[in-house]
């Protein structure tokens, strides 16, 4: 058996509960640097030996290094849902909540659940999700600095303009570097080239969906991916009292849904399949936000089965 431990991960700080198989529970804490993660891996390497099952949440991208640190140490990485440790800690009565409270649990949660490990991506993918992360902040900046600009007092106005217009220019130098750098990978270049065969999806969202999946390989179906990005229904019903109504459950890839709502638009007319399907539910009296989901849905299986099988889209076959 080997030896486990749970990682609470915030922004500036690390802390640490290792579970050995002779029950001894060590505690650590470190920054959340380069530094402190070549301290942890000495200190795992003294107390434990590779390898040692690790356990982590998703924390908006503050676990990314020490996870690949501690992969490329030769350690066993899950990185998790934060939604599921905590369910999981619910369900043990759980009272307190501290930095080692919650690396405990995480350890539980490992313990007991054993988690699938984490293979991290290649560095092409991860430097392409870097890239199409930035593009969405910077568009939500020119959004937000428009809306002001609406509003805006006459003497700032030529402040905010400017501030626009370096962010058309940013904005359209990340487009040219994205481009530039899936040109660069026959992998990349070749996923990118069998999503945009999809009518109603272009470049700039072929490269958010492969910055976002960063592997598809890691997807067992088409519903396995919908579920990813937050567009399977989510039921409410008990018994004979509840009987909610049914919603998309959003626990997903925020930003590729995000991403692909006005190509869902797009492919309701210019997508031949889809646009079938969205007459159909149409005619069956469904409001507007919900065929516009379902056609989501329905574009997420598009894309998986051209990057699954290695063909382009193909009208008769979707």
């Amino acid at each position: 058996m080997s030896s486990i431990i749970g990682i609470d991960v915030a922004k500036a700080k690390l802390a640490i509960v290792l579970l050995t198989p002779d029950g001894k529970a060590w505690q650590k804490s470190c920054a959340n640097t380069a530094a402190g993660h070549a301290d942890l891996i000495r200190w795992l390497t003294r107390h434990a030996g590779p390898p040692v099952v690790v356990g982590l949440e998703a924390t908006g991208g503050y676990q990314e290094a020490v996870a690949l640190a501690l992969h490329d140490a030769g350690h066993h990485v899950s990185i998790l849902n934060p939604s599921a440790v905590a369910a999981y800690g619910q369900s043990q009565l759980r009272r307190a909540k501290t930095d080692r409270t919650d690396a405990a649990l995480i350890a539980d949660y490992v313990r007991t659940q054993q988690p699938p490990r984490w293979v991290p991506p290649p560095p092409e993918a991860r430097q392409l999700q870097a890239l199409v992360r930035r593009l969405d902040a910077l568009l939500e900046m020119q959004t937000q600095e428009t809306n002001r600009l609406e509003l805006a007092a006459p003497i700032v106005r030529p402040s905010i303009e400017a501030t626009l217009a370096h962010l058309h220019e940013e904005i359209g130098a990340i487009k040219r570097q994205i481009a530039d750098h899936i040109d660069l990978f026959p992998t990349l270049r070749n996923q990118r080239d069998l999503i945009v065969s999809i009518p109603g999806i272009g470049d700039t969202t072929a490269a958010i969906v492969l910055g976002e999946l960063l592997d598809i390989a890691r997807f067992t179906s088409a519903r396995h991916l919908a579920a990813f990005t937050g567009l399977v229904p989510q039921i409410r019903q008990s018994g004979t009292s509840l009987r909610g109504r049914g919603t998309l459950s959003k626990l997903g890839a925020g930003r590729l849904r995000k991403a692909l709502y006005w190509p869902a638009i797009t492919a309701m007319r210019h997508n031949a399949p889809l646009h079938r399907f969205a007459a159909r539910l149409r005619a069956a009296g469904k409001p507007t936000m919900v065929i516009v989901a379902a056609v989501m849905r329905k574009l997420v299986h598009q894309i998986y089965g051209v990057l699954r099988s290695g063909r382009a889209f193909d009208p008769t076959r979707a």
